[in-house]
């Protein structure tokens, strides 16, 4: 277990767009706005984002 208390990367969980918008409950537009201004952290695969499952829930909570 790492004492930064995130997970080792072969852990980690990555949602769609599509994924985290219904998980919000927001149209795929907002997410890629979230995503543009850096209010989302997301790596690009190809043409399209991956967000970290952890870092959805983070943003809600905060």
């Amino acid at each position: 277990m790492h004492g930064d208390g995130e997970r080792p990367l072969s852990e980690a969980t990555f949602l769609t767009v599509a994924e985290v918008a219904s998980v919000m409950r927001v149209s795929k537009i907002t997410i890629y706005r979230l995503v543009s201004s850096g209010h989302l952290p997301a790596i690009r695969v190809g043409r399209s984002f991956r967000v970290p499952e952890q870092v959805v829930y983070q943003f809600l909570r905060g």
